[in-house]
């Protein structure tokens, strides 16, 4: 899964659409052509008609509002690490992707930010009860790194577990066999990955989390990319549930960002309404109107 369309996701319709929209009119022209000009009011006229005219409204007032109440919990330190953290899984394909998303590294940052704002306006807005956290407890799984051989047969994922059982090298094998481009000059190794992780696949996390650290995957484990033979690098202890209720109650928040839609609504909509919104062009009056008439709850 593209963390880049996750975080558009959080969004209100972000889109590159967003140039130099002016809510005042006005008659600067924005482009001249034979047959007459185009001017800012002109465009601003045309853009307030259509539904991505309004959504961009929809996020600039958002936005506007998000930073009033909760832009002294964003730094900007903030920000940028999470900026480098996916730079850096991305690596060398980080400016390639970011390309095709239509941003740059300056665009990317300020959408970063803007997530990081409706992530503590849910956080602020959301009560997180026992029961949530024992039910959230029971999916849990420490951070787990480990490495894979991927193939295409699944003779050779068993030939390969026999070399392993042999006392053969998993990395010298994984340069050597896997199919995986990104991983295989590196022994495998994959990015740390807990219970909340979404880029991978299902049946190779569960397979990953049933091993010790320093195991190995004794049958081949099937998913749609082919064969895998996983191995444990690290693993930490699981402990108790009271250590890891801060990171239970961020796995919550963030699964609130994610997949519940009708809180993330709710949510927005008590940030609008204590933002004392005032929308002073009659043609536009009801853009917020979905939100502000929310009554649901997002607890």
């Amino acid at each position: 899964m593209d963390v880049f369309f996750i975080m558009k996701k959080w969004l209100l319709a972000f889109t590159a659409l967003l140039l130099t929209v002016g809510l005042a009119a006005c008659s600067k022209t924005v482009a001249t052509t034979s047959g007459g000009k185009v001017t800012e009011s002109d465009y601003y006229d045309s853009m307030k008609k259509t539904s991505s005219g309004k959504q961009i409204l929809q996020q600039m007032i958002l936005e506007k509002v998000l930073e009033k109440q909760y832009g002294n919990k964003v730094s900007d330190k903030k920000v940028n690490a999470q900026y480098k953290t996916y730079a850096k899984q991305y690596g060398s394909s980080f400016a390639s992707i970011l390309s095709q998303n239509s941003m740059t590294k300056s665009s990317f940052k300020k959408q970063i930010r803007s997530t990081l704002l409706l992530r503590e306006a849910v956080k602020d807005n959301t009560k997180i009860s026992e029961s949530q956290l024992k039910k959230q407890w029971k999916s849990y799984e420490p951070k787990t790194t480990v490495a894979h051989i991927l193939v295409a047969k699944e003779n050779t994922a068993k030939d390969i577990i026999k070399r392993l059982q042999k006392g053969e090298s998993f990395s010298s094998l994984a340069k050597k066999y896997s199919t995986d481009t990104a991983t295989k000059n590196n022994g495998g190794k994959l990015s740390a990955f807990d219970n909340t992780d979404t880029s991978l696949d299902s049946t190779f996390k569960k397979a990953a989390f049933a091993l010790k650290q320093g195991e190995y995957t004794t049958t081949p484990v099937k998913t749609s990319y082919g064969y895998h033979v996983i191995k444990v690098l690290k693993k930490p202890a699981k402990g108790t549930m009271n250590e890891h209720k801060n990171e239970l109650k961020n796995q919550i928040i963030d699964d609130k960002m994610n997949n519940d839609s009708s809180a993330l609504q709710a949510v927005i909509s008590k940030v609008l309404k204590k933002g004392n919104v005032s929308i002073k062009d009659s043609d536009l009056k009801d853009v917020l109107s979905s939100y502000l008439s929310s009554s649901s709850s997002s607890n």
